[in-house]
């Protein structure tokens, strides 16, 4: 090839290589996925629910579908959903109820059905009747469901777990038990609450007598994150259950159940609360007692109407603090829906009128 088709063949190449580079579409730079916004929390800040003598506490004046035992409770879009403990009538189901406005509720379809209950629930704990003490909550963009599987007495128990994406629609998908507990246990894997802390990890509380309230860190599916069990309130043995735990201004508020439940118009529960800065503890009431060493101030007790209040989610909506909670009707022993304002005072515990 002389020097001239050389340089002719040179310049075709460039021309060729300069046409293809024009015709390349840029490969676009990948974007971050983007993260699920971290729920907000009322609950954290010091102006919320603030003790006012001009407007005390109230209890709210309930109508319609109130029979209910240990009810837990989440707000969606302005619509609050409230799960329960299930009869054993009712087979291995966790009825529900909602309102618009916290003071009508209505029946609703709850979590399971009877005959279509997760599989595993008989397999892991035998002679299983009914489910109890549900947990709602939200964290890393889903609803999240624990709950209690069981028999009356015994501390051969599980902890389910359930997800979905909306309380509206969809169905509650099974995620298995988050934890169990046998006879070699110095605990009972029941009553499930979870909290979030600053960081955004969530912790899940739970206890029923045995060696008292324990929490486990959870990760941000909602399993358990690793095996340590951490201790948080206990009676020697005693009747405490059914820890709550929220968080407002500085503080960690746990909130327990003492004496018995579960025995109509006869029932003595009632409801306890210790506060920490740290949310592992140590726990004091305000009587500066330790509630590892039974302490806890009596937050909510019954009266002539009302027998055994206790089983209580505390949530905050629309700038108040809310006590929910069940209580007997003394009069025929039915287990009712119960909801009363709460406040803190100035010195930084919480009153609730009840029951």
């Amino acid at each position: 090839m002389n020097r001239m088709s050389t340089k002719a063949a040179l310049a075709a190449i460039n021309l060729i290589v300069a046409s293809t580079c024009w015709a390349i579409t840029p490969i676009p730079t990948p974007q971050p996925q983007p993260q699920p916004t971290p729920d907000p929390d009322p609950g954290t800040t010091c102006n919320v629910a603030n003790y006012d003598n001009q407007r005390p506490p109230r209890i709210l004046n309930l109508s319609g579908n109130l029979i209910t035992h240990d009810p837990t409770i989440i707000e969606e879009n302005g619509t609050y959903y409230v799960l329960q403990t299930g009869a054993e009538t009712d087979g291995l189901v966790l009825p529900g109820k909602r309102s618009s406005n916290l003071t009508q509720w209505d029946g609703t379809a709850g979590a399971f059905t009877n005959g279509n209950s997760p599989y595993w629930l008989r397999q892991r704990v035998p002679g299983v009747k009914n489910l109890w003490a549900p947990d709602l909550s939200h964290f890393n963009g889903q609803f999240h469901l624990y709950y209690s599987v069981s028999t009356f007495g015994s501390n051969h128990s599980c902890i389910g777990h359930a997800t979905r994406p909306s309380m509206a629609w969809g169905s509650w998908q099974d995620r298995g038990a988050v934890m169990c507990s046998t006879n070699r246990d110095n605990y009972n894997a029941i009553d499930p609450n979870i909290v979030v802390d600053e960081g955004g990890t969530p912790w899940m509380s739970f206890g029923s007598f045995w060696d008292g309230i324990k929490i486990v860190r959870l990760n941000a599916d909602g399993n358990r994150a690793d095996s340590n069990v951490h201790s948080l309130a206990s009676r020697g043995g005693g009747a405490i259950e059914a820890p709550v735990i929220i968080k407002r201004c500085g503080y960690y508020y746990l909130f327990v159940s003492f004496d018995r439940c579960c025995q109509g118009s006869n029932s003595n529960y009632n409801i306890r609360v210790g506060r920490s800065t740290n949310l592992l503890g140590p726990y004091y009431d305000k009587s500066g007692r330790s509630m590892l060493n039974g302490g806890g101030t009596l937050l909510v007790s019954g009266n002539f109407n009302w027998r055994g209040p206790g089983h209580n989610s505390v949530f905050f909506s629309n700038g108040k603090a809310y006590n929910l909670y069940h209580a007997y009707q003394a009069f025929n022993g039915q287990p009712n829906l119960r909801i009363s304002e709460m406040a803190w005072g100035a010195d930084g515990w919480p009153i609730s009128p009840g029951p």
